[in-house]
């Protein structure tokens, strides 16, 4: 049975540095493409950084380009999300997304796994 459990939330100041972590169990990791995504209260769900498998492409969405940076441990079978510069806009729920690659690519509709959600919240 496939699980993603996400650590590393919590409320920081304007410019902090948050770093997430998706640990996933019952999988082959290794193969996975994993993406982070966020949802802020009354905002719809968007991707926010993916990679894909041997860290082979990243993707930033453009807010975040050159704050965040997405990593993978593939003997610890986890993806971080490092978050610097944090701004209140960064402000939601994110979660992390994955599935084995099939396509060399991320997409969401390829990957079914998800996990529950961690908090961010950046105030000034």
């Amino acid at each position: 049975q496939v699980q993603i459990v996400e650590s590393g939330g919590g409320s920081v100041q304007v410019g902090g540095s948050l770093r997430l972590s998706c640990k996933v169990s019952g999988s082959i990791f290794e193969a996975w493409n994993v993406g982070w995504w966020r949802q802020a209260p009354g905002k719809e769900r968007e991707l926010v950084a993916s990679i894909t498998t041997r860290a082979g492409r990243r993707y930033y969405t453009d807010s975040v380009q050159g704050r965040f940076w997405i990593f993978r441990d593939d003997d610890k079978n986890t993806t971080d999300l490092q978050m610097d510069s944090l701004q209140p806009e960064d402000t939601a729920r994110y979660f992390c997304n994955g599935g084995i690659d099939y396509t060399g690519s991320y997409d969401e509709g390829e990957s079914p796994y998800w996990g529950q959600g961690i908090e961010v919240i950046v105030s000034s």
